[in-house]
């Protein structure tokens, strides 16, 4: 292992009403191969959410994005992707969907320690 690998990450977007195209970004995806890191990590903004769509599920989006969260986790929360390794969780996360939460482009990087990056792009890109 290097001091510095490639990383992959994704932004999580929450759409409310994705026949109208809008969203905010609500979480990001980190995955390093080489160390067997995935993780995901989300905050998200309830007041956005209910200025875009005042009828939106404010439970149900915060519940999908704790369910990416567990995906990323691995075990029996992952559900079916328990025995996936991270590199498969990942890709399953970043597969485009037509639903509330979805994942953005993926982008790739250096880092030294995947974990301070997620939280780097967490405060920059979503907070």
């Amino acid at each position: 292992m290097s001091d510095r690998d490639v990383f992959e990450y994704a932004v999580l977007r929450v759409v409310p009403r994705v026949e109208r195209g809008e969203c905010f970004n609500a979480g990001v995806l980190v995955y390093c191969r080489a160390r067997s890191f995935v993780a995901a990590r989300t905050h998200l903004d309830e007041r956005k959410l209910l200025v875009l769509d005042p009828t939106a599920d404010v439970v149900g989006v915060q519940a999908a994005l704790r369910g990416v969260e567990a995906v990323c986790r691995g075990g029996e929360a992952a559900g079916q992707a328990a025995g996936d390794d991270a590199g498969r969780r990942f890709r399953w996360l970043i597969a485009p969907r037509s639903t509330v939460v979805q994942p953005g482009a993926v982008h790739s990087g250096l880092t030294g320690d995947p974990e301070a990056e997620l939280e780097h792009l967490l405060e920059l890109l979503v907070r």
